[in-house]
């Protein structure tokens, strides 16, 4: 073979080698990283991890026969629980807040301790029983709660 068909043949090799590793999903680059705590039999907490997952967020989470005392070590006030706890980059996630208002969280950067879609909502991610609209509420350290964003 001369040296000219060679060097087609290595660049062949190199763009499909290329194009294998782009495909393979570990190649890709990870999102952030989600820890949620939620009960094993949580069904709705699971949606709303796979409704992360397909969103961009690497999740990861531990089963816990109570997730109480985690959220009151996380500063999470009573008035703003819900089914599972989550961190993602330091900040707490309480519920099925939307990818789109936690994304914002992580960008802007604000000092609060977290968000939080108290109770169950409905028309929630992983939820998804209505299309009843619904509040996702910031909080800071001291338990101080503001509008966040309205869905």
């Amino acid at each position: 073979m001369k040296l000219r068909q060679l060097g087609v043949l290595a660049l062949g090799a190199v763009a499909v080698v290329t194009g294998l590793a782009a495909a393979r999903p570990e190649a890709r680059a990870a999102g952030p990283s989600v820890m949620v705590y939620k009960a094993p039999t949580c069904g709705c907490c699971t949606k709303w991890m796979e409704y992360l997952e397909a969103n961009g967020f690497t999740v990861k989470h531990e089963d816990m026969a109570d997730v109480s005392p985690m959220k009151e070590e996380l500063g999470v006030p009573r008035k703003l629980v819900s089914c599972h706890t989550a961190v993602v980059a330091g900040y707490v996630i309480e519920g099925h807040v939307p990818a789109a208002d936690i994304q914002r969280l992580l960008r802007e950067k604000p000092k609060l301790v977290g968000l939080s879609a108290p109770g169950m909502p409905g028309a929630s991610p992983g939820m998804d029983t209505s299309d009843d609209p619904y509040e996702v509420l910031a909080f800071d350290a001291r338990g101080t709660a503001t509008l966040w964003a309205k869905h």
